[in-house]
């Protein structure tokens, strides 16, 4: 019997699983939409429904005991606060809310460190700062924390990336000083796992429920973005993925963190490399402002992706960016306009092309290392024009991604997980 390890991704609109051999395979995979069991996304239950029911669909697929390993990835910042049982006590803060004490805000501005990823109204540490008020709380947990603790029992316990955003320092790896002195109950705060690393063992009900053995793992997960990361397979320094989405997100392993908050970039620790990128406001959001995805299909086909436009265009939807270019007022350049809708087309792929290529530099004079090689997921990746472009933009190897699904990233570390734990 193949062993297999689990990986299930909880994110806005459903639950995704997949199970995956020890050579990255994929045996089976599935997904359930959340509105399946109300509409209410935020509610922990309607999380649990959809997960149960994904993992039944999946488990019709494959020999149930084979299972070695199981691993929960989430929406990063999302959080909620539960009491010992692990019953929610109040509505969880999604990933996207904002807290709006300005107290609280005000604190953490002035004590946690310019580089901390804890900055911010939606960081996981000033909705924790303000769940710790609630009577009878017992930790505060993320949503991939939450997910797993119905599996092992624990409520205790989260991962290195889940935890970057509430303040937890990946490079100490520990809760820092700082965090207590804001008045934070540490005691609420969960132990922090590496992603990968075992965790627990399944509780009896749960084996029951999925009809699974009591000595199947359940290991530390992920943030939904590192996950999507590790499954395009990209395992050594200096590789790189870029999702071509309705914004461009870049993302390249490093030797070393980087922590450039002017550019919104901080990092995540995998293993014994860390995960560094940025954002831009570029993407296929400006390119759906002009042409519809048919028109996009069919202009891309007259297009010669060997020969340049010569024309310096800088695609936004509306002024202001992030990344690669730190500058809130920079405005579109789509001007002068060719006459042609392909060339027109061409001369905007072109400049996202060089934004990407700008954005790996950027990530490089940080200090990074040059980057070696790009995987490319989202819809943009489909686009062999664009492709063409960016690789003679980037001048490094493309190589295919395995997959683009953040399941397949997590059931890669349910398999470290099983390996050293001696199930494999």
């Amino acid at each position: 019997m193949a062993p297999l390890a689990i990986g299930i991704d909880i994110g806005t609109s459903g639950s995704r699983a997949v199970a995956m051999h020890p050579d990255f395979s994929i045996a089976a995979r599935a997904a359930v939409p959340l509105e399946r069991f109300g509409a209410n996304g935020r509610d922990p239950s309607v999380w649990w429904a959809a997960v149960e029911a994904t993992l039944k669909e999946l488990f019709s697929h494959i020999d149930r005991k084979a299972v070695r390993a199981i691993a929960v990835d989430g929406t990063s910042g999302t959080l909620l606060p539960v009491d010992g049982a692990g019953r929610p006590l109040a509505e969880p803060l999604m990933y996207n809310d904002k807290v709006s004490d300005n107290a609280i805000l005000a604190a953490i501005s002035r004590t946690a460190p310019q580089t901390s990823a804890a900055h911010g109204a939606t960081s996981g540490l000033a909705k924790a700062l303000w769940f710790q008020r609630l009577p009878g709380i017992y930790a505060v947990l993320h949503q991939a924390d939450w997910i797993a603790g119905q599996f092992s029992g624990r409520f205790d316990v989260s991962d290195e990336n889940n935890s970057l955003k509430t303040g937890y320092d990946a490079e100490k790896r520990s809760w820092p000083d700082w965090i207590a002195e804001l008045g934070m109950r540490v005691e609420l705060l969960p132990a922090v796992a590496r992603p990968g690393s075992v965790t627990g063992r399944l509780t009896a009900a749960a084996a029951d429920l999925f009809g699974l053995q009591r000595e199947v793992a359940v290991v530390a997960g992920t943030t939904d973005g590192c996950a999507s990361f590790l499954a395009t397979g990209a395992a050594d320094t200096g590789e790189g993925v870029t999702a071509l989405g309705s914004s461009l997100t870049i993302k390249i392993l490093s030797d070393r963190p980087i922590f450039a908050p002017r550019y919104g970039i901080y990092s995540h620790r995998l293993g014994d490399a860390w995960l560094a990128g940025g954002a831009s406001n570029t993407g296929g959001k400006v390119l759906a402002q002009h042409f519809s995805l048919a028109r996009i299909i069919e202009l891309s086909a007259a297009i010669d992706a060997a020969t340049e436009t010569g024309l310096d265009y800088y695609p936004l939807a509306s002024a202001g960016e992030r990344f690669p270019i730190a500058d809130p007022t920079l405005k579109p350049r789509l001007l002068p306009r060719p006459e042609s809708d392909a060339d027109y087309l061409k001369a905007m792929l072109e400049g996202i092309a060089a934004i990407e290529a700008l954005g790996y530099q950027r990530l490089a004079e940080l200090g990074t290392p040059r980057l070696t090689s790009v995987r490319s997921v989202g819809g943009g990746a489909a686009n062999a024009v664009w492709t063409e472009i960016r690789r003679r933009k980037l001048g490094v190897a493309f190589l295919p991604a395995l997959s683009d699904e953040a399941a397949a990233g997590t059931a890669r570390l349910a398999l470290m997980g099983a390996t050293e734990a001696g199930l494999l």
